[in-house]
């Protein structure tokens, strides 16, 4: 008998695949991932989901999944979301934003520390912090790559805010007036007559399109940040920011370092010229790719702790671990 050959997973952070599926069933056979078109033509097609290689999928209208397929998910560490048409709303949600793989071998470290943290209420007003800062490096390193040239003022405004804030309420108020600026700039800068409006069904005008490509694209970051803190073993409910009435919000907090360059150009550009929706996600995903999004959030949280840590003369990571060898 020949030697049985498996594939090795892919480690999370380089995974490049991500799937938003309609009008299929998905199922495993003979150990593989894949699934079946029902678009009532003459002929389906069958096609294979490289799961060693993907980061989460998400099932929206029309599609059905068997539990051995979902088993082959969790055994290759993928995030399962069910989705309304388009890719939002997301309906599915044991951990709020994403099915998580039921394995029991993630990190501990990562997790105490982030409470040791987030339990103080200085560390963590420093932490919400750092991430803001984070979201203005990335979106000034960004956006004069999509040809987006916002005003310097609007981001210098933004850090000083986040300088002067002394609550989490300030700044929250902080990012509010930042992200109204901007979206006034892409607003002007592709002519859409637009005011944010979430979950917004329609596609009739140029301003509803943004709106429902912001909605579809935010749920395809929320699904990256789900992932990385999944990998870190850190729990959706432990927030800097949001959340204070909804359990997932660090996934939240997280996605928005990334939003602002990956998702909203694309969706002013696409809205405006009014192009498929299959198109605005395939240029959001092939973005996050480029920009290998997963491991820029992982490595960020994995540094940002590292950070607070010294900073509050705390030695959370060391402590974590000892705690860790000496539970039973």
């Amino acid at each position: 008998m020949g030697k049985e050959r498996r594939s090795l997973a892919v480690m999370m952070s380089r995974r490049a695949n991500v799937f938003y599926l309609e009008h299929v069933r998905v199922f495993q056979k003979d150990g593989r991932l894949m699934y079946l078109t029902e678009t009532g033509q003459p002929v389906e097609k069958i096609v294979n989901i490289p799961d060693k290689n993907t980061a989460f999928v998400l099932l929206g209208k029309g599609t059905s999944i068997t539990d051995a397929a979902v088993r082959k998910l969790a055994e290759s560490n993928i995030m399962l979301g069910f989705c309304g048409s388009g890719g939002s709303p997301l309906f599915g949600a044991i951990d709020v934003t994403f099915l998580v793989p039921q394995d029991e071998y993630r990190p501990t470290e990562y997790m105490q520390a982030w409470a040791r943290l987030w339990f103080d209420e200085t560390a963590r007003l420093a932490l919400a912090k750092e991430f803001l800062r984070q979201r203005i490096a990335w979106a000034a390193q960004h956006w004069p790559t999509l040809g987006v040239e916002v005003s310097p003022k609007i981001l210098e405004e933004f850090e000083a805010a986040i300088l002067l804030a002394g609550t989490a309420e300030r700044l929250l108020s902080a990012e509010a007036h930042y992200a109204k600026a901007v979206y006034g700039y892409l607003a002007k800068l592709y002519g859409v007559d637009f005011s944010r409006q979430e979950g917004k069904r329609s596609k009739e005008t140029p301003a509803d399109r943004v709106n429902s490509n912001l909605d579809h694209g935010n749920y395809i970051a929320y699904g990256y940040s789900a992932c990385a803190l999944h990998v870190l073993g850190i729990s959706y409910s432990f927030p800097v920011l949001h959340g204070k009435t909804r359990r997932g919000a660090l996934v939240f907090d997280l996605a928005d370092l990334v939003k602002d360059w990956l998702v909203m150009p694309a969706a002013f550009t696409h809205g405006a010229q009014n192009k498929p929706g299959n198109d605005f996600r395939a240029v959001v995903i092939k973005r996050a790719q480029d920009n290998s999004v997963l491991d820029l959030l992982i490595t960020f949280i994995k540094t940002v702790i590292e950070k607070a840590c010294l900073s509050n003369e705390l030695d959370c990571m060391a402590s974590a671990k000892v705690h860790a060898a000496k539970t039973p």
